[in-house]
């Protein structure tokens, strides 16, 4: 029988169980600790670096190049100093590290006792400063387009308006109606991924019908001029109660319509189904949006749903599936990709049933 483990020996945790790097010097400067995270970083062995004195167990610089021991000083320094925030540093070879300092002192302004530092790889900063740089090139590109066609527009107009006919009037202005919803959509995209990315997407549940939804937006989209016959409905009877944000729902659904319609083929086949409570899953209604086009590769379909994934060259700012997984996660409900019986892309998103408690 295993022994059981007392609270003290919990609050007792091994340098090397830190996820971040620990080096830490006492008294006179030496290292006296090394976890494996600093060792990581560093690229050298932690035996190497204990028994060293600090500067030279670890010879950070600033990105000026400048010894950076040499500039902060922490033993000869001023005693009133508690360490240093976190900045970004050098190692030898150019390695980018986040590294903070804390000065221990067994009193106020006396002298340093133990100097504690702690090293983080850039890694994740540099995914995250690529994704925004990202962002910013893809809004950037896909405003251009929309305004510059209302600039062109409305300029055109504003120059010659007693030289075009009443239907050429009306054509301009429908095309500049037609790229400001656009840029609207586009807006809108960028505020749900924002409110996605810190947690903060607000659902707004009340009773939604997901069967006639369903029909509304695929006769939104032959009255747009997609042939009738494009479209297949598969949709159960008696389908559970759901609770859901039914513009949040809408926004699902037009993204995999269009989705499937821009950039498979065929025909897309829509199914509405109840799908059964499982041991890990509670009753809800399941649709899938299947088309017959080229499909989505293996090797992408992990990718499908990040940020700025696109399935191919038919334009589009790649975040409509990043905010169709956000918002059906947001209800408890999963989405899935794979491949369709005709060798198109497959999406299938489950909503839970039920309605709130007050109401039963």
């Amino acid at each position: 029988m295993e022994k059981a483990v007392g609270a003290g020996e919990l609050t007792r945790v091994h340098p090397d169980d830190l996820p971040d790097g620990l080096v830490i010097a006492d008294h006179r400067g030496v290292v006296v600790c090394c976890n494996a995270a600093a060792a990581r970083l560093t690229g050298h062995p932690a035996a190497d670096a204990v028994g060293r004195p600090i500067e030279r167990a670890l010879p950070l610089e600033d990105p000026d190049g400048r010894p950076w021991w040499r500039l902060t000083d922490p033993y000869g320094g001023l005693a009133t100093r508690t360490g240093q925030p976190e900045r970004n540093l050098l190692l030898p070879g150019g390695r980018e590290v986040l590294v903070a300092a804390r000065y221990v002192r067994d009193r106020p302004s006396g002298e340093l006792t133990r100097l504690v530092v702690s090293l983080r790889g850039t890694d994740a900063r540099k995914r995250t400063e690529r994704g925004n740089a990202e962002l910013i090139a893809t809004v950037a590109h896909e405003l251009r387009s929309p305004l510059t066609s209302v600039k062109g527009f409305t300029a055109t107009m504003l120059a010659r308006w007693e030289r075009f006919t009443d239907d050429q009037k009306r054509l301009m202005l429908q095309t500049v109606d037609n790229d400001a919803d656009r840029v609207t959509r586009l807006i809108t995209e960028l505020l749900d991924v924002s409110r996605i990315d810190s947690g903060r997407l607000e659902i707004r549940r009340q009773p939604v019908a997901l069967d006639d939804a369903v029909r509304r937006h695929v006769d939104t989209l032959v009255n747009n001029g997609y042939p009738d016959d494009r479209f297949q409905l598969d949709i159960q009877h008696e389908l559970p109660s759901l609770w859901a944000d039914p513009d949040k729902i809408d926004q699902v659904l037009v993204n995999l319509l269009e989705n499937a319609v821009r950039h498979g083929s065929g025909r897309v086949t829509i199914e509405v189904h109840r799908a059964p409570a499982t041991r890990t899953r509670q009753e809800g209604t399941a649709v899938t949006v299947s088309d017959e086009g080229p499909g989505i590769p293996e090797d992408a379909m992990q990718r499908v749903f990040t940020r700025f994934w696109r399935g191919s060259e038919r334009g589009g700012t790649g975040l409509g599936l990043y905010i169709v997984k956000g918002i059906v996660e947001a209800h408890g409900g999963t989405v899935t990709v794979g491949r369709s019986t005709g060798g198109g892309a497959r999406f299938r998103f489950i909503l839970p049933a039920g309605i709130p408690a007050f109401l039963r």
